[in-house]
Order: structure tokens, then C-alpha cells, then sequence
């Protein structure tokens, strides 16, 4: 979020660097002044017409605003877990008991949702990339996930499917390896699968079958 441009590291997050590399005293003006201050300048007006007052952080600033900004902020982005969102509020400065009244009201309205974020991971993983139930439920954790939601959403994947996924993709890895000895093709394979979160047994079945069906290993 899931993603600031670190190249702008005085810049607020919502501000596009390349708006401001040009400002209105380009071509004109005092002869004399420099590129870098006309961009500090122009970084400058650009935080004063964009900024939303709430983020400022002023003395006058709601502190509950300055967070509910900051959260609608990344979900616009992309979707978060409350875990990611209650990390990215206390490296703002916001205080624990702010960040935990505003995700609580955000989880009610149902803006933030971890069993909505879980199940949406869970289908991507297992379609774009493949990965198997122990690798998906990894990454659910390290994202702040409960244990419980975790297991409610991989209830959908059962055995046999986790199976066939694994045999699709050993099949379309071994077509890149044509040509190559049985050995060294079985070794990739289970490497490829295990990076995947596949156990072992589930590997080698797949992997033992993909490369007996495999046409350059058919019997003349």
C-alpha cells in the first residue's frame, strides 16, 4: 500500500511528484533564483491548494479526522488489513486510542474488513500465483489476519483442488524444460512447488506423474 515515491520523501503522500517539478515563477521572475527554490516554492503552494486541512496536523486539527484521512487514503489505494492500516496510523504519529476509535467505526460501516480482505487474497493467490494453503495462510499472517478468519477462508480449497493446482502447475513448468533429464527436471519441479507452499508429498505425487505423462518421456 500496498507505496509512496521515495524520491519525494518531503512530499505528503497524495502529491505527485511531477506536478511540482514546474511552478508558475518558471520563465519569469527574479533572475537570480534558483531552480531548487522555485520547486520548494512550488511544493510549497501545492501543499497549501491540495492538502486537506484534516492532515495538516495543526494545532486546531481533529486528531480523529487526521486519521480517518489517512485511512480512506490507503484504501483508496488498495486494500488493507486493519493490522496494515493501525501500523501505517501509529508511523503517522496518530495516537493508539484515536487509531483504534476510527478503524472500529471504519470496521462497522464496513470499510474495513479483514474476512473480506482474507477471502479476496485467498482466490488471487490460488489463481494468479498458484500458491497452495500453507503459502497463502503465511502471507494472511504476516498481513495481520486472525488465525481464525485465516482458517475460515481456506475452508474453500480443499485437498483435491490444492492437488489439481499443483499437477497444472508442474505440467506447464516441465513444457519449459523439454529436453532436459528426468532428474534435474523432477528437482525443479519440487523446488518450484515448494516455494509455493506445497508439502513434499503433495509435490512428488504430481511431480511423478507430470513427468511419466509427459510426451518426451513416452516409450518409443
Amino acid at each position: 500500500m500496498n507505496p509512496f515515491d521515495s524520491a519525494s520523501d518531503s512530499l505528503p503522500d497524495f502529491i505527485d511528484p511531477a506536478d511540482v517539478i514546474v511552478g508558475p515563477w518558471a520563465g519569469s521572475g527574479d533572475s537570480t533564483e534558483t531552480a531548487a527554490g522555485r520547486g520548494r516554492r512550488t511544493a510549497r503552494q501545492a501543499r497549501n491548494d491540495r492538502e486537506p486541512p484534516a492532515d495538516r496536523g495543526g494545532p486546531d486539527a481533529d486528531p480523529h479526522e487526521v486519521a480517518r484521512t489517512i485511512v480512506l487514503r490507503q484504501l483508496a489505494a488498495a486494500p488493507r488489513t486493519r493490522k496494515q492500516l493501525a501500523d501505517k496510523l501509529r508511523e503517522r504519529g496518530c495516537a493508539d486510542d484515536v487509531a483504534t476509535a476510527v478503524l472500529d467505526r471504519l470496521e462497522q460501516v464496513g470499510l474495513v474488513d479483514d474476512e473480506a480482505y482474507a477471502s479476496t487474497l485467498v482466490r488471487s493467490q490460488q489463481a494468479k500465483r498458484g500458491l497452495a494453503r500453507r503459502a497463502i495462510a503465511q502471507e494472511l499472517r504476516r498481513k495481520g489476519v486472525d488465525d481464525e478468519v485465516i482458517r475460515d477462508q481456506l475452508d474453500a480449497i480443499d485437498d483435491e483442488s490444492e492437488r489439481d493446482r499443483a499437477r497444472a502447475l508442474a505440467d506447464k513448468k516441465l513444457r519449459s524444460m523439454h529436453g532436459l533429464d528426468a532428474t534435474v527436471q523432477a528437482r525443479r519441479l519440487a523446488g518450484m512447488l515448494a516455494r509455493k507452499g506445497y508439502s513434499s508429498s503433495t509435490a512428488w505425487s504430481v511431480i511423478r506423474e507430470a513427468i511419466a505423462d509427459a510426451p518426451e518421456h513416452q516409450p518409443d
